[in-house]
C-alpha cells in the first residue's frame, strides 16, 4: 500500500533555477496556485554558475545592436537548425526581460553615465551581455527568489520527482520524495512545467553541479513527450584543469571577453590558425585588432578566442592531441598579459572578474592577475531537450510544459554564450503564462492509484538488494564511457560500443543495492538518478549516430563536413510502445521571408 502525502496546486513547476522561478512568478501573477519543486535548497540552483552575463540587444553600449542582429547571431551560431520562431521571440523579448529583472532589484554593472554595461562574448557581433561582474547567474537567482517569495508560491526544497502522472493523454501531477527524510509525496496539478536543467552528470568532466542528472528530459520522455536535438551536447572550451579536484569547473567566457587570450605551451595564440569561413569576415586578422575590439573599438573585429564554443573547444583539443598542450592536458588562458596595456591592470582584472580571481586563488593557489590559467573543454550544456511549441512552451503531451535547458529549439546545433540566461527569462515567463492559462481552462485530472503504488515500489527496490553492486560504480562507468566514446569528437564504431556498454550498465543498474534507511541516503538518490542518466545517454548516442555529418557541437571524425541534407531537419525521439527509442527526422518549418532577409543582411 502506497504511503504518501498529497498536495494540490494549479501549476506545478519542477526545478527552481532561473526558468523555474521565472515561470513560477508569471503563473502566480496570473492568479493560480503554484508550487515549485527544488532538488536542492532554494537559491542553490545551477543557474548561479552562469557567470558571464545575459544576452540581450539593449544597444546601450553599441547602438548598432538590435533584435535583428541578435536573431541572426543566434541562428548562425545554431547552424540554422534552431526554431526560427523561438530565436525571433527570444531576440525581441530579451531586452524587456532584463529591464524587468532590473526593476525587481538586479544590480547590473553600469557605464559611466548610468546605462547597463554590456560585454563581448563568443558568437555575438556586438557587446551584448548585461552582467554583474562574473556573478550574473547568482544575481539573477537572488532577484527572482526575492521577488517570488512575496507572491505566495509554495516551495518544496530538497525534493526529487521520480515520475509524472497522467490521466488519459494529459499530465495531471507528479510523484516523488523528500531527500531529507525519504518520505513520498503526490503532487496533483492541472499543468506541470519542467525546468530541471541539463544532463552534464552523464559525463566525467563537467561544469554541471550534482543536480544535473537529466531528470526533466527523462520524465518527459517516459511520459510520452518528444525530445529533439539530443545529439548536440556543448563542451565549453574553458574549464579548470588543475588541480584534479576542480577539473571541469567553469571558467567564464567573460575572461576572453575582457581580453584574455588562449596560448599553447609554445606561447603562441593558436586560435588564429583556424578561422571558419562562416566567421572569416567578422574575425580580426591581427592580435592588435582583436585587442581593440575587446576595448570597445567599433571599427575592430572580434579576436578568434571569441568564436563559437564548439570551434574553440575543438581547437584546444587539437593542440593537446598534437603535443602542444599545457602540462596537465589543456592550454593556457592568459588575462594577466593585459597589465602591459592597462594601468593598474591587476586591480582591473579583480574588479571585472572577481569570482574567477577568488576561484583560482582559493581552489588552485593561482593568482590570475600574475600567471595564466590552465583550461580545457568541459561538458557544459545540452542544446537538446523537450520538443515544445515555440510560443506556449507546451510539449506534445497536454498540460506538460518545459523551459530553460531541458527545453529544445532556441539554440539549434550550438548555443551562444549568454543566450542561456535570457532563454531562462523569456521562455520561463512564457511557460508560466501558458501553464496558468491551461490550468484555468482545465479541471484537475484523476490519479491512477495503482500507478502511484507501482512508482513507490520501483523507488524502494534498491533496498531489497542490499548486497548488490553500489550505484556509484555504475555511475562512474557510465561517465567514463560517455566521455571517451560520445564526447567532443565522435565516430560510429565508438558510439556503437557506447550503446553496447550502456545496455550492460542498464542491467547492472537493475541490480544495484543500497543499505541503511531512507533518511539522508545519497546512495539511494544516486540509484534512482541512474535510470534517468542511462536513458538519456542512450538517446544522445543514438541521435549522434543518426546525424551523419559535423555541425555545431556535434563533430564526427568519420563525417567531418556539413551535409546540406542534414540542414533540413531536426532529429526527434519518442519512446516506443515496447520501451524502445524511436527516432524520426522532422522537417524544419519554412522561415518567413522577412526573417530570411534579416539573416542575409547580417552576413
Amino acid at each position: 500500500m502506497a504511503e504518501y502525502q498529497t498536495h494540490e496546486h494549479d501549476v506545478l513547476i519542477i526545478g527552481a533555477g532561473g526558468a523555474g522561478l521565472r515561470a513560477a512568478i508569471e503563473a502566480s501573477a496570473a492568479g493560480v496556485k503554484v508550487a515549485v519543486i527544488s532538488k536542492s535548497l532554494l537559491g542553490k540552483a545551477h543557474t548561479v554558475m552562469a557567470e558571464g552575463g545575459i544576452a540581450a540587444a539593449l544597444a546601450g553600449v553599441d547602438d548598432r545592436d538590435s533584435w535583428r542582429v541578435h536573431f541572426a547571431d543566434t541562428m548562425r551560431g545554431g547552424q540554422y537548425l534552431n526554431s526560427w520562431r523561438m530565436a525571433e521571440l527570444h531576440a525581441k523579448e530579451a531586452p524587456d526581460c532584463v529591464r524587468e529583472l532590473e526593476a525587481w532589484g538586479a544590480l547590473f554593472d553600469r557605464t559611466g553615465d548610468g546605462r547597463i554595461l554590456q560585454r563581448n562574448f563568443g558568437g555575438h557581433k556586438y557587446p551584448r551581455l548585461a552582467h554583474v561582474g562574473d556573478r550574473t547567474g547568482l544575481e539573477m537567482i537572488r532577484t527572482l527568489q526575492d521577488h517570488g517569495i512575496h507572491l505566495g508560491i509554495d516551495v518544496f526544497m530538497e525534493h526529487t520527482i521520480v515520475t509524472l502522472l497522467k490521466y488519459g493523454d494529459r499530465v495531471v501531477g507528479a510523484f516523488g520524495y523528500d531527500r531529507e527524510r525519504g518520505r513520498f509525496h503526490l503532487f496533483r496539478a492541472k499543468a506541470v512545467v519542467l525546468a530541471t536543467g541539463g544532463i552534464g552528470r552523464a559525463y566525467k568532466i563537467t561544469s554541471n553541479s550534482w543536480e544535473y542528472t537529466a531528470d526533466g528530459h527523462a520524465l518527459a520522455y517516459n511520459a510520452g513527450a518528444a525530445l529533439m536535438d539530443m545529439e548536440f551536447v556543448q563542451f565549453h572550451p574553458t574549464g579548470m584543469i588543475w588541480p584534479p579536484s576542480v577539473r571541469g569547473i567553469l571558467v567564464t567566457e567573460g575572461v576572453r571577453g575582457e581580453g584574455g587570450v588562449l596560448r599553447n605551451k609554445e606561447g603562441r595564440r593558436f586560435m588564429f590558425d583556424d578561422i571558419p569561413p562562416l566567421y572569416a569576415s567578422s574575425t580580426a586578422d591581427t592580435e592588435e585588432e582583436g585587442w581593440r575590439y575587446t576595448q570597445g573599438d567599433k571599427n575592430a573585429r572580434r579576436p578568434p578566442e571569441l568564436l563559437t564554443r564548439d570551434h574553440v573547444a575543438r581547437c584546444i583539443r587539437r593542440e593537446v592531441r598534437e603535443g602542444r598542450g599545457s602540462p596537465h592536458g589543456g592550454v593556457f588562458l592568459d588575462i594577466a598579459w593585459i597589465k602591459a596595456r592597462i594601468p593598474n591592470g591587476a586591480e582591473h582584472i579583480k574588479k571585472k572578474l572577481p569570482s574567477m580571481y577568488h576561484q583560482f586563488k582559493q581552489l588552485a593557489d593561482i593568482d590570475i592577475t600574475q600567471v595564466p590559467m590552465e583550461v580545457g573543454p568541459t561538458t557544459h550544456y545540452v542544446m537538446g531537450g523537450v520538443r515544445v511549441d515555440p510560443d506556449t512552451q507546451m510539449s506534445d503531451v497536454p498540460g506538460l510544459f518545459a523551459a530553460g535547458e531541458c527545453g529544445a529549439g532556441l539554440h539549434g546545433a550550438n548555443r551562444l554564450g549568454g543566450n542561456s540566461l535570457s532563454d531562462l527569462l523569456v521562455f520561463g515567463k512564457r511557460a508560466g503564462d501558458y501553464a496558468a492559462r491551461f490550468a484555468k481552462a482545465n479541471s484537475t485530472g484523476g490519479v491512477n492509484l495503482a500507478e502511484v503504488a507501482a512508482a513507490e515500489m520501483d523507488a524502494l527496490q534498491p533496498f531489497d538488494r542490499e548486497t548488490g553492486e553500489g550505484p556509484y560504480a555504475v555511475q562512474y562507468a557510465l561517465q567514463d564511457k560517455m566521455q571517451d566514446l560520445v564526447g567532443i569528437v565522435r565516430v560510429e564504431q565508438e558510439m556503437l560500443q557506447a550503446l553496447a556498454e550502456i545496455k550492460q550498465l542498464k542491467a547492472r543498474a537493475d541490480r544495484v543495492g543500497v543499505s541503511g534507511h531512507r533518511e539522508y541516503n545519497n546512495g539511494w538518490h544516486t540509484a534512482l538518478d541512474l535510470n534517468n542518466l542511462l536513458t538519456i545517454s542512450e538517446i544522445i548516442a543514438k541521435s549522434a549516430l543518426e546525424r551523419k555529418e559535423s555541425r555545431g557541437a556535434h563533430f564526427r571524425d568519420d563525417y567531418p563536413n556539413k551535409d546540406a541534407e542534414f540542414a533540413k531537419f531536426n532529429i526527434v525521439v519518442k519512446k516506443g510502445a515496447g520501451g524502445e527509442v524511436q527516432l524520426r527526422r522532422e522537417a524544419i518549418p519554412p522561415m518567413p521571408e522577412e526573417l530570411k532577409r534579416i539573416i542575409e543582411e547580417m552576413k
